[in-house]
């Protein structure tokens, strides 16, 4: 079921959401050539203990870390450990707080350094087809508006779209429905109405859409060995349109 928040509740859920477009601002800073993921992970925890918060994917499911955080190939679900950030990498981090009760998620993905022009032009597109889907974030349309707009966008750059996982409703848990898919699916297709709030989250591959499984039993990995490049945002329907919650 589909839960329509009310103002309170909106009210508590904005200010998850903007202490977690903090941490992200301040990854943007943070991230340096070297580092081990695990590092950046330490950092995140510090972060939003430090501001009364608790970090949502931290034992989710089973989840050992604060922050999912995946590097080039990696899609999703990236544990973090040794791995060592490196020189052009590209690495996409997905964090949720639990600020008393209210939740937030949004992803970015850094290019740690320099990156190449192709790299570039694949961070580029996915964070255009974020906001080209919170475009389409208005009473009256639906979830299908969301999803071909994702989908139309990184499919004319050439890239291959992730199915198997999708955005979702979020707030008052990490994960509610509806399920957003980044393609259009023959699943439910409900109309957008003002309290909603989703977590928008555009997962585009520079080569086939087609995922593998790490024996980890989290990371999710391209097929290709290709790089793939993950945003997110956490939005609210208003009365009138959109409101970016996790942005600054």
């Amino acid at each position: 079921m589909i839960q329509l928040k009310n103002d309170e509740q909106i009210d508590g859920i904005r200010k998850s959401c903007k202490l977690l477009g903090a941490l992200h601002e301040d990854l943007r800073g943070y991230v340096k050539v070297g580092m081990t993921t695990k590092q950046i992970d330490d950092h995140c925890y510090t972060f939003i203990k430090d501001h009364k918060g608790k970090p949502a994917f931290l034992g989710y499911m089973g989840f050992p870390g604060t922050a999912c955080l995946s590097v080039n190939e990696e899609i999703i679900h990236g544990i973090p450990g040794s791995r060592i950030v490196n020189h052009g990498d590209l690495l996409s981090i997905d964090l949720g707080i639990d600020l008393g009760g209210y939740f937030s998620d949004a992803a970015q993905s850094i290019i740690v350094g320099e990156g190449t022009t192709q790299l570039q032009k694949l961070n580029r597109v996915t964070k255009e087809c974020l906001y080209q889907a919170i475009s389409q974030v208005k009473p009256g349309n639906r979830i299908s508006n969301i999803s071909k707009a994702v989908f139309s966008h990184a499919t004319k750059n050439g890239y291959g779209v992730v199915k198997e996982y999708c955005g979702h409703g979020v707030g008052l848990s990490q994960h509610e429905e509806p399920q957003i898919p980044n393609y259009v699916s023959i699943g439910p297709n409900p109309r957008l109405k003002p309290g909603m709030i989703l977590a928008i989250e555009p997962m585009i591959n520079m080569g086939s859409r087609h995922i593998k499984h790490l024996n980890d039993g989290w990371t999710v990995i391209t097929r290709d060995g290709k790089p793939s490049s993950h945003w997110e945002h956490t939005v609210l329907v208003t009365e009138d349109g959109v409101e970016i919650l996790t942005a600054l």
